[in-house]
């Protein structure tokens, strides 16, 4: 989709042309003094005035009324040089792509060195472009009927730089690939549940595989009894849909060792089974299947970017349903490894599914391991609707995620996890465990319940329950499913290094 080019930039003849405009210029210099001169000093006096600003994220549209070969010109404030960071520079070029896309431009182009600083080299530019226009423009197929206006999208895209060309492209393409992956992940999430059940879901991770040649391995519900996951089977236990178990195997070293494991809640409808959500709660639960979401996005990016890294996904994929066969409260059930388990709340089923989960992961090799789901509305009490919570019982392993997550732009926040923490969850009478132990402390509890059967391997808990859809747009895209922890768990496996792999070095 882009094309890189060595020449000057205002030599394009496509329709607009975006021009990075740092803080306070005198006057236009370097790439953009021959521009201010095709306008006679015309720019310059604009931005004098402040028609156009170099105020951080602003946007001003300038027509060329043929002074020059494109017939706009947009200007992106980028404020102070020495300011400017990655992820100010990704979100203003989102606002920017949103203006494109709302006055229907076809083709773009970019005066790319009017974005480089210091701090941020071409390179850092054209990541921020390519993951900026993916994730800006982004749009889910609603059901409404079609109306007869043809959709305009951009068919070219041209990059003008001095750089080096294969760098470059480089970049753009790992960019697009983080853009897209997410996107894959928000529309999972944004799909109704009656069109994204467990086999809806199994189909999205099969066509994943089999474009990537990943090894699949989808577990049907007599394949899950034989095995004896007792908790995942309890949560399925009141739906008409059958459960599938989703695993997907990318081998990027040589041998099959210091796996990645990515387990995701994939909970496709959540009514809370007999401990039922109020009416007000149990809209928008389509969503509670977002951890599922954001692994099969990592994926998506994994099988695009081929790291040099092991890892296996493992997505438990169910409804939560009443009926007259539905898990109650005070049943006891038995986990896949062995651990009995007091059911307090059928509402808390996400623990459930993922305990299984995790106990398989590690059955097909995981030793560092990353769960991601919408767990707790504790987290949302506790951190607001912005930040991922975060549980680990290892820092180091941690420190690998978060610094993902950084370069992500996706902000965790890790909680506290203590032997009391542990105590509480193993505070039942005739189980091993109880699902739930009280409102105090609910989303350190949830990661808890999980950590129980991680066997002691390296491991982070992610609840993203406040991050996964957003009510208002923003600037990398729409209300709806934000596809949050795709790009950092796709990072994380990029960036990897085993603690034995550490000490090598």
């Amino acid at each position: 989709m882009f094309k890189v080019i060595h020449n000057d930039p205002f030599s394009s003849h496509q329709e607009c042309m975006l021009i990075g405009l740092f803080d306070k210029p005198e006057k236009f210099t370097g790439i953009l003094e021959p521009l201010d001169g095709l306008f006679q000093g015309e720019l310059t006096e604009l931005v004098k005035s402040g028609d156009v600003s170099a105020k951080l994220k602003s946007v001003s549209v300038v027509h060329s009324l043929g002074r020059a070969n494109m017939k706009r010109l947009i200007f992106i404030g980028l404020g102070k040089e020495k300011e400017l960071t990655f992820d100010q520079l990704r979100e203003a070029f989102g606002i920017a792509f949103k203006k494109t896309k709302a006055i229907k431009v076809k083709s773009i182009s970019v005066a790319f060195d009017s974005f480089c600083s210091e701090r941020l080299v071409e390179v850092d530019v054209a990541h921020a472009l390519s993951e900026a226009f993916a994730l800006a423009t982004y749009e889910f197929a609603i059901y409404k009927q079609k109306s007869n206006e043809p959709d305009v999208d951009v068919s070219a895209f041209e990059v003008f730089t001095k750089a080096d060309q294969s760098e470059i492209k480089a970049a753009l393409f790992v960019g697009d690939a983080l853009g897209k992956g997410t996107n894959f992940a928000r529309s999972l999430v944004n799909t109704p549940g009656n069109l994204m059940t467990a086999t809806h879901l199994a189909e999205y991770a099969k066509d994943v595989a089999e474009r990537y040649d990943f090894e699949l391995e989808i577990l049907e519900k007599a394949d899950i009894e034989r095995l004896g996951m007792g908790a995942f089977l309890a949560v399925n236990q009141g739906s008409e849909e059958p459960p599938k178990m989703i695993v997907l195997k990318y081998q990027g070293r040589e041998n099959w060792e210091d796996v990645l494991g990515f387990v995701g809640k994939g909970v496709t409808f959540d009514t809370g089974g007999y401990s039922i959500k109020p009416k007000d709660g149990i809209v928008g639960m389509k969503a509670d299947m977002g951890g599922a979401a954001a692994v099969l996005g990592a994926m998506e990016i994994i099988g695009r970017l081929q790291p040099e890294q092991n890892v296996v996904a493992v997505i438990p994929a169910t409804d939560n349903m009443i009926s007259g066969k539905a898990f109650k409260p005070d049943d006891v059930i038995t986990s896949l490894n062995g651990k009995t388990i007091e059911v307090l709340n059928t509402d808390a089923e996400g623990r459930l599914v993922l305990a299984d989960a995790v106990t398989y992961a590690q059955h097909h090799g995981a030793e560092y391991l990353v769960d991601v789901a919408t767990l707790t509305g504790g987290v949302i009490v506790a951190l607001g609707l912005d930040k991922t919570g975060a549980l680990t019982n290892n820092e180091d392993f941690f420190e690998e995620v978060l610094e993902a997550s950084f370069e992500a732009g996706e902000f965790i926040w890790q909680l506290p996890y203590t032997e009391k923490d542990k105590k509480r969850v193993r505070g039942s009478k005739i189980a091993d465990l109880n699902n739930s132990p009280g409102r105090e402390g609910h989303a350190i509890m949830g990661g808890a319940f999980i950590g129980e059967f991680v066997e002691n391997k390296p491991w982070v808990h992610l609840d993203i329950a406040g991050t996964a859809t957003t009510n208002a747009a923003h600037e990398l895209g729409p209300a709806g499913a934000t596809g949050v922890m795709t790009r950092t768990l796709a990072l994380l496996a990029e960036r990897f290094e085993p603690n034995n792999k550490r000490k090598e070095q």
